[in-house]
């Protein structure tokens, strides 16, 4: 009788507190709807709340859940709890891929540019200028990376170096001259001065070297002459000079030159962007701080100031 008069105890007590957990949920449940109603028609959820919500709707059920869910519907917070796993089990971020990991964006932008400025080297040698720069690569790499961006391996890619690559590479020995003339008023009209100038590419210095009205064959071989002078020559230390076809650079300037070391380039026909440098030396900005219609006495004195230093 002892055990039935505690058991009978422990079910009313019991079913107090189970009826106090059910009012309250019920309390609960309604203040949820009430709430629910003055507030906007979609709720945004954080990621935490969504987890927490999928948890629990897991443990009550679907049933459980059509009659206290508000804030999604059952479906979705079920979604929620699947998504949940899901996430738990995806290793994809830690995922590592097959092959080797891919170079780096700053390595083969150097594989390119080393290959470009320098069509003579070839794939070890540029795996050895990244060698010393502290980035290691094989010469397949280098390879596949030239591949990519369409550049020719080193043989094919000297036969095809441009004018402009070929003058970055020899500026260092080149030279380019020219003519550009001088209109000079004397009591007889307007009279034609040719000055004969050589353009230094590297340092982009002009170099006047003789002013005439005719440039004849043997004035310009004694300006041949004074250009490879041993001690004031201003191509002595040059050893390519880049002319057009004009017949005042005569084969006698052409010797004289060579003779000093110096040999002459005659560019082809029709082709003013091939000294595009001389080109703009002859146009007015050459003479922008000297009019380039001058008095009998400004021509004499330019072609003073030239015979000074020894051109004519």
């Amino acid at each position: 009788m002892n055990g039935n008069h505690w058991a009978r105890l422990l079910a009313y007590v019991t079913g107090l507190v189970n009826q106090e957990l059910l009012l309250q949920n019920e309390y609960l449940a309604a203040e949820n709807r009430v709430l629910r109603a003055h507030l906007p028609a979609r709720l945004r959820l954080s990621d935490p709340e969504r987890c927490t919500l999928a948890e629990i709707g897991k443990r009550l059920g679907r049933k459980a859940l059509e009659k206290v869910a508000c804030a999604a519907k059952p479906d979705t917070i079920l979604a929620w709890y699947r998504g949940l796993i899901a996430r738990k089990f995806d290793g994809s971020q830690s995922r590592r891929y097959p092959g080797r990991p891919r170079i780096s964006a700053e390595v083969e932008e150097l594989v390119v540019r080393f290959a470009r400025e320098n069509s003579g080297w070839g794939y070890d040698r540029i795996v050895g200028a990244l060698a010393n720069l502290g980035h290691h690569v094989s010469d397949q790499t280098v390879g596949h990376i030239l591949r990519r961006h369409d550049i020719a391996p080193a043989p094919k890619r000297s036969q095809t170096t441009t004018w402009k690559e070929f003058l970055r590479r020899h500026r260092d020995v080149l030279a380019g001259t020219d003519f550009f003339t001088v209109e000079v008023l004397t009591w007889r009209g307007l009279v034609t001065y040719y000055v004969l100038f050589f353009l230094h590419l590297e340092t982009r210095r002009v170099s006047l070297a003789g002013i005439t009205r005719h440039p004849t064959q043997e004035w310009m071989t004694q300006m041949a002459r004074n250009a490879v002078d041993e001690e004031w020559g201003y191509l002595r230390r040059h050893r390519y000079v880049l002319h057009d076809r004009d017949t005042k650079f005569c084969a006698d300037f052409q010797t004289t030159l060579a003779t000093g070391g110096v040999k002459c380039l005659q560019l082809p026909a029709r082709s003013p962007n091939l000294k595009a440098y001389a080109s703009y030396c002859t146009s007015s900005r050459l003479c922008d701080g000297e009019s380039r219609l001058l008095g009998t006495s400004a021509s004499v004195a330019l072609e003073n100031r030239v015979s000074f230093h020894g051109f004519v």
